[in-house]
C-alpha cells in the first residue's frame, strides 16, 4: 500500500508577517528535508483540492467561515497587507483559499485512504488547525482540518469509530470543542502545561484523553504516557480511522515550547498508532502538520514521522 504526500503552493502563500514563526518557509523546510533524505521517490505527492464549503460547515459556524472568506476578499481590493484575527494570528489575500487547500487535504486523504487507494496519508499544509474552534480562528488556526476530515469519515463514509491522536506541544482546544459531545470520536493528547492556550485540564468526557505534562518532559515520559494511557484508551475505542494532529514543536530545538522530544520519539509514536491502525482500522491513517517552528527539527521530524508511515524504517 502506498503513503501519500498532500500539498499545494497555495499553501505558502498564507503569511503573517515577515516576525511570525508560522511562516511559509516551514513547507520549505519539509521540502527540503524530502529531498536530502531521498525518501520522496518512495511517497506519492497529490496536490490538495479545494475543500467544499460543506466540508467546513460539519464543524465551523457559517460566520466563523464567513470571517476568512469575507475579509480575505476585502485585502484583496485593499491596499492592507493583513487582516487581525487575535493578537498571534492574521489573515491576508490568499488565505481563504490555502484555508481551503489545508482543509481540502484532509478530505481528500480521508477519500482516498478510505477507498482503499492508500494505505495512509500526510498532509502538509497550513494554516494548521487544532485550535480553531467551531466559531473562533485562534492560536495561527482558521479550520479545523483534522476535525474537518475526522467528521467526514463519519458523516460522509458511516464510520462509527474514530480516534484523534493530537502530539502538538500546545492543547488542541479546537479538536476537543468540536467533538466533547461526540463519543464516536476518541481524542489522546499530550501537552505542555501550563502553557498556551491553557485549557484542557479541567475534567472532560470519558472519550477525551488530555494528559499535561510540565515543561522540559523528555521522551521517556511521552513514551511512558502513550504505552500506560493512550494505548489502553485506543484500543477500547477500536477506531475504524485514525487521525493524527502531528506537531513537532515539543522538540527540543523548538523554542515554541519547553519540551524535549527528538526524532526516534516521533518516529516511536507513529508506529505505536500505525499498530492500532492496522489492528481495528486496515492501517487507515491521515496525518495533518500542526506546529513544528524550528525549521531544521521541523523537517527531519516530518521525514522520521513520513519513513515509519511508508514503511521505509
Amino acid at each position: 500500500m502506498t503513503t501519500a504526500f498532500y500539498t499545494h503552493a497555495d499553501c505558502q502563500r498564507h503569511e503573517m508577517g515577515e516576525w511570525h514563526p508560522e511562516t511559509p518557509l516551514r513547507l520549505q523546510a519539509i521540502e527540503d528535508q524530502l529531498i536530502t533524505s531521498r525518501i520522496d521517490q518512495f511517497i506519492e505527492r497529490r496536490e490538495a483540492p479545494l475543500a467544499e464549503i460543506a466540508d467546513i460547515e460539519r464543524i465551523h459556524t457559517d460566520d466563523a467561515v464567513a470571517l476568512i472568506r469575507d475579509n480575505a476578499a476585502a485585502l484583496a481590493e485593499s491596499s492592507a497587507a493583513h487582516y487581525p484575527l487575535d493578537g498571534d494570528t492574521s489573515i491576508n489575500r490568499h488565505s481563504w483559499k490555502a484555508a481551503l487547500r489545508a482543509a481540502g487535504a484532509a478530505v481528500a486523504a480521508t477519500d482516498a485512504v478510505i477507498a482503499g487507494e492508500l494505505e495512509n496519508a500526510f498532509c502538509s499544509v497550513r494554516p494548521p488547525g487544532h485550535h480553531a474552534t467551531p466559531t473562533t480562528p485562534m492560536g495561527f488556526c482558521l479550520f479545523n482540518n483534522v476535525a474537518i476530515a475526522a467528521r467526514h469519515a463519519l458523516d460522509m463514509h458511516g464510520l462509527e469509530r474514530v480516534a484523534i491522536v493530537d502530539f502538538d506541544v500546545h492543547h488542541g482546544n479546537g479538536t476537543e470543542e468540536a467533538f466533547k459531545h461526540d463519543p464516536r470520536v476518541l481524542m489522546v493528547s499530550f501537552f505542555q502545561h501550563p502553557f498556551y492556550p491553557f485549557s484542557g485540564t479541567d475534567p472532560a468526557e470519558p472519550h477525551i484523553l488530555n494528559e499535561p505534562l510540565p515543561a522540559y518532559s523528555a521522551g521517556d515520559v511521552v513514551r511512558k504516557l502513550v504505552t500506560e494511557k493512550w494505548l489502553p484508551a485506543l484500543h477500547a475505542h477500536q477506531p475504524q480511522m485514525i487521525f493524527i494532529s502531528a506537531g513537532f514543536d515539543a522538540h527540543r530545538e523548538d523554542d515554541m515550547g519547553q519540551m524535549a522530544l527528538v526524532e526516534a520519539d516521533y518516529a516511536w509514536m507513529t508506529r505505536q498508532i500505525m499498530d492500532v491502525a492496522r489492528q481495528y482500522a486496515r492501517g487507515r491513517i491521515v496525518s495533518c502538520l500542526e506546529g513544528g517552528y524550528n525549521l531544521s527539527a521541523l523537517g527531519r521530524s516530518v521525514v522520521a514521522h513520513l519513513k515509519v508511515l511508508a514503511d521505509l524504517d
